[in-house]
């Protein structure tokens, strides 16, 4: 019996009752017969046609060929637990995962995204203040992305990601976040991108458009709002969805926390040397082919201006969906909005300023679609009204506007192709500075679906 080949319990059972039978029959030839009527309760010896057997008897069938359900081959590739409630060979039943991560596995995910532009300015010194906007004439490396993420563990997740450039690496993020709180909350911990606004929290391969809107890095800085600290959410139980959002991250960074410590050398003496951030994300489904998105944000900090000098920057975005899912149409229409406002305490006065960005991008068929952004912010001026000598920007004495448009060509859902042209009026110069671009971006590994 035990060299017989794993088979399905219906070929054990169809096995075995033909070696009863075939036992039975030998059994009766060379044994006298017997003048004893067989007892009623007795079963008659098995046919050719086996009878169905229930759960219980293919159970004692496996038993007796030494086949356990837990060990049973599975088609290669096949990862997935048998049973929650499997024991291992302890005989200790595993501790049941959260659904979040029902895939039973722990292995991480790879993907890396490629993002390279050929560039043209019309001006020497563009005003690209994006670290992964094209900067120079000729073929720019906007950045190559390593992506990583994995279960750790029914109880946490790791996400990071990890850029190269021409001229070294940084680690973007590197963060865990919790899967199993209670009361609909989530902590995350490490080196992450704030929640502040809509854009700040994406990356390039997330972008309707090449670079980023200038409003972002004049407030920020290069690589957007970003530190090591701590964030909570919580989704509330109101009808509809409704999810608060608070954090606190390192003030420093010339590139991450331009407005607050950024490149200056200050240490925390006090949870008033940390940024602060606070959002609340609104999602309201107004119909079946339209979802509006509205968001509150604001920020934080201290800035090296003077003792318990602070900055402050409060922001609203609208991203509003057009998609005829009841149509059965590939086409779809996104307006997105951010409006941010910028308030400084410096040596005896306070500087405010604000600026922002409106886009629309119209995806006309599965590969295709066009777009137009149109960008604005104003010179920072003093409480008396008047244009102030900015220590950040002191070029920036006048307002400025960018309005751009772009084609975009998805050769397939892991590539695309960009062309784009701008016209930036800069106040303080004399003539509009343009600029065209041709972006390439690929990807490959296992990148999963952007946020809503």
């Amino acid at each position: 019996m035990s060299s017989l080949p794993r088979r399905n319990p219906r070929a054990l059972a169809v096995v075995l009752a033909a070696q009863l039978s075939a036992s039975a029959a030998w059994a009766q030839q060379s044994s006298p017969p017997s003048t004893a009527s067989p007892p009623p309760s007795e079963s008659p010896a098995p046919s050719e046609d086996t009878p169905a057997l229930s759960p219980e008897e293919m159970e004692e069938i496996e038993k007796a060929l030494g086949t356990d359900t837990s060990t049973r081959a599975r088609p290669s590739g096949d990862t997935s637990p048998v049973s929650p409630t499997a024991t291992n060979d302890s005989g200790v039943t595993p501790l049941k995962l959260p659904n979040a991560i029902s895939g039973g596995t722990n292995f991480l995910n790879l993907s890396f995204i490629l993002d390279m532009a050929l560039a043209a300015f019309s001006n020497k010194e563009p005003l690209q203040g994006g670290a992964h906007d094209p900067t120079k004439n000729g073929f720019n490396l906007q950045q190559l992305e390593l992506s990583i993420g994995s279960v750790v563990d029914p109880y946490f997740r790791f996400d990071s990601n990890i850029v190269f450039s021409q001229f070294g690496v940084e680690i973007e993020e590197a963060y865990v976040t919790t899967l199993d709180l209670p009361a609909n909350l989530q902590v995350r911990a490490g080196q992450f991108l704030t929640r502040f606004g809509r854009i700040n929290a994406t990356h390039p391969h997330a972008w309707d458009f090449v670079d980023q809107p200038f409003v972002m890095s004049r407030f920020f800085g290069a690589e957007g709002n970003r530190g090591l600290g701590v964030e909570g959410s919580w989704l509330t139980p109101l009808p509809w969805y409704v999810e608060v959002i608070g954090s606190a991250t390192d003030a420093t960074g010339e590139a991450t926390a331009r407005s607050f410590f950024g490149a200056s050398a200050e240490r925390v003496l006090s949870p008033l040397d940390f940024q602060l951030t606070g959002a609340v994300k609104q999602f309201f489904p107004v119909s079946d082919d339209l979802s509006l998105l509205w968001g509150l944000s604001a920020a934080t900090g201290p800035n090296p201006t003077g003792y318990r000098n602070y900055t402050s920057i409060y922001g609203t975005d609208v991203y509003l969906k057009f998609r005829p899912i009841t149509s059965q149409s590939s086409q779809q229409l996104v307006l997105q909005a951010e409006v941010l406002y910028r308030r400084r305490q410096v040596p005896e006065d306070v500087l405010s300023d604000w600026g922002g960005y409106a886009q629309t991008v119209w995806r006309f068929s599965n590969r295709w679609a066009t777009g137009v952004r149109y960008e604005f912010g104003t010179a920072a001026k003093t409480l008396e009204g008047r244009v102030a000598n900015d220590p950040l920007d002191p070029e920036w004495i006048s307002d400025r506007q960018r309005i751009t448009a772009a084609v975009t060509f998805w050769p397939t859902e892991f590539s695309r192709l960009r062309l784009q042209a701008a016209t930036d009026l800069v106040g303080w110069r004399e003539t509009p500075d343009y600029s065209a671009f041709l972006a390439l971006e690929v990807v490959t590994g296992a990148h999963g679906a952007h946020a809503f």
